[in-house]
């Protein structure tokens, strides 16, 4: 009798099973549909969210448009009962079309959308998705007992490494083991959303090692993992040489804050523990720029800062904010010329644009003074498209950003550069840890060739085309439906638009930062 019960109710599990899919939404800078398997890190959000459901009661599949390219696939997209999007801001339109091309496929699909885009504007994201998700990855809990009951929530939230296909074959593990970051800088999307500092419990990140099995190395997602707790810090590490030493990891990276390197222990505490590497958000060496936009930058000098980390045998990475709204291109030259002929420091691992994120303060002050460019798309707002009104005339910008972008000009000062670093640090860094270094420069140099195994684009009369320049700036293809889709949803591979004609606020977001809407009119 018993037998029959069980078979009974395994039966019954199977007919009330759930299909799930997660997916990464992305655009590639190059507005090309181009996978990037080698870029990193990569997205490991869905990896988080896909711990909320029941293993039971659930078949989940993941996607992620970084790796991938972009998800198009008719069968895949027809397939799920629930479709989870998240993203960075930029990507918030891909969301939209995943939305039209599932809905189309399939009426009763039940659509959940969160990440920053959608915290920043909650009230536009409704009109789209059933679940617009505002808070952290634990709301999906909540969404999932709402939308099948509470019988289809995991007992307990832990990654689900063995979905993320994207790590599979590679030798590189991700973990986090805290969240958001103690510093409050006036670009950074955290502070847009006031997110505080959290601490993650030992026994959680403990788990998260043995979820993910054994890598080569390890790389913490921390937004900063040396936070404002030294004994939290000091409990991390301790726990590192633990799981190191059975086996897991043979070392690992993290993003720490400029405040880490205040204390000249901390180098030796993670180079003990098998660190490899640090990246810390230099973002200028411009004193006068960095007292503005991170004040906690300028305690010591950069180059002695960076200097100091790859003495004591931790590559140090970096990037740089070409920031031509406040500087003069000259400025910026001067800046570039001043790197690439310092041999004693590492090259910055890639170049950005200030980006207006929504909700920053510099989104508000930007727009309360009228700065941002008309017609500014939410597409926009990545690191290679300038939103902002520059110094110097748009012409020669968009000239300056082009060149810089693959570092056309300064190909052999980087050679050069490279030769001279080797030389210096070639005892202080093993072979692994100087080829990780030098990677910066092949990033600046071919970041295209070597983030995307050497996929060549049959589009590349649509590379020449990019302009830069957001008001200028073309769609990507994707914005054209890959397959039939109902006319409903038509509106849904249009832009989020940031900016009217005219440069103020569009009006579809004015809902959700009214406020700053009044101020820009007013200034303006």
């Amino acid at each position: 009798m018993s037998n029959i019960i069980v078979s009974k109710l395994s039966r019954r599990r199977i007919r009330n099973r759930k299909r799930i899919l997660i997916v990464n939404c992305y655009f590639d800078y190059t507005r090309l549909s181009v996978p990037r398997p080698f870029k990193t890190p990569q997205a490991m959000a869905p990896v988080y969210l896909a711990g909320a459901f029941s293993d039971e009661l659930c078949d989940i599949r993941m996607y992620n448009e970084q790796y991938s390219g972009p998800l198009e696939d008719e069968h895949l997209l027809s397939w799920p009962d629930m479709l989870v999007m998240t993203g960075l801001t930029s990507a918030f339109d891909r969301m939209l079309h995943l939305t039209a091309y599932a809905r189309t496929k399939n009426a009763n699909v039940i659509v959940v959308a969160g990440g920053s885009p959608v915290r920043a504007i909650p009230n536009y994201s409704r009109r789209f998705f059933d679940y617009a998700c505002c808070g952290d990855i634990e709301e999906m809990n909540e969404v999932i007992a709402d939308a099948f009951g509470k019988d289809y929530v995991a007992r307990e939230m832990l990654p689900r490494y063995d979905l993320a296909y994207w790590t599979q074959s590679r030798r590189i593990g991700y973990a986090e083991t805290s969240r958001n970051c103690n510093f409050r800088c006036p670009f950074c999307v955290l502070t847009g959303e006031g997110a505080r500092y959290q601490k993650y419990d030992i026994d959680y990140i403990r788990k998260q090692f043995i979820a993910m099995g054994k890598k080569r190395h390890i790389i913490f997602l921390d937004n900063n993992f040396y936070g404002n707790d030294r004994k939290f810090f000091l409990e991390r590490l301790e726990l590192i040489k633990e799981m190191r030493n059975a086996g897991f990891f043979h070392d690992w990276a993290a993003l720490v804050t400029n405040d880490f390197f205040y204390n000249d222990e901390n180098l030796k505490l993670v180079h003990d523990a098998g660190c490899f590497g640090l990246f810390t958000g230099i973002e200028a060496f411009d004193t006068k720029w960095l007292q503005k936009n991170k004040a906690q930058n300028i305690r010591f000098p950069q180059v002695e800062l960076i200097r100091k980390s790859l003495d004591a045998g931790v590559v140090f990475h970096y990037g740089l904010i070409l920031d031509v709204t406040t500087r003069r291109i000259s400025e910026l030259r001067q800046e570039l010329d001043f790197i690439t002929g310092t041999p004693e420091i590492t090259l910055p691992g890639y170049l950005v644009q200030p980006i207006p994120i929504l909700g920053t303060p510099l989104f508000n002050e930007s727009l309360a003074k009228g700065n941002i460019l008309p017609e500014t798309k939410l597409r926009d707002l990545d690191s290679a498209t300038l939103a902002l009104r520059p110094l110097d005339p748009i012409d020669e910008v968009a000239d300056f950003l082009r060149n810089i972008h693959s570092f056309s000009g300064y190909r052999l000062r980087v050679l050069k550069h490279s030769l001279g670093f080797y030389k210096r640090y070639r005892s202080k860094l093993s072979n692994f840890k100087m080829l990780v270094a030098l990677n910066s420069s092949l990033l600046l140099c071919a970041e295209r060739l070597v983030t995307s195994c050497g996929w060549i684009s049959s589009q590349r009369k649509r590379t020449r085309q990019h302009t830069y320049i957001s008001t200028r700036e073309p769609l990507d293809d994707t914005y054209k439906p890959a397959f039939r889709v109902d006319s409903r949803y038509e509106d849904y591979f249009k832009p989020t638009m940031v900016t009217d004609k005219a440069g103020y606020l569009a009006e579809d977001l004015a809902e959700d930062l009214l406020v700053t809407q009044k101020v820009a009119r007013i200034n303006k």
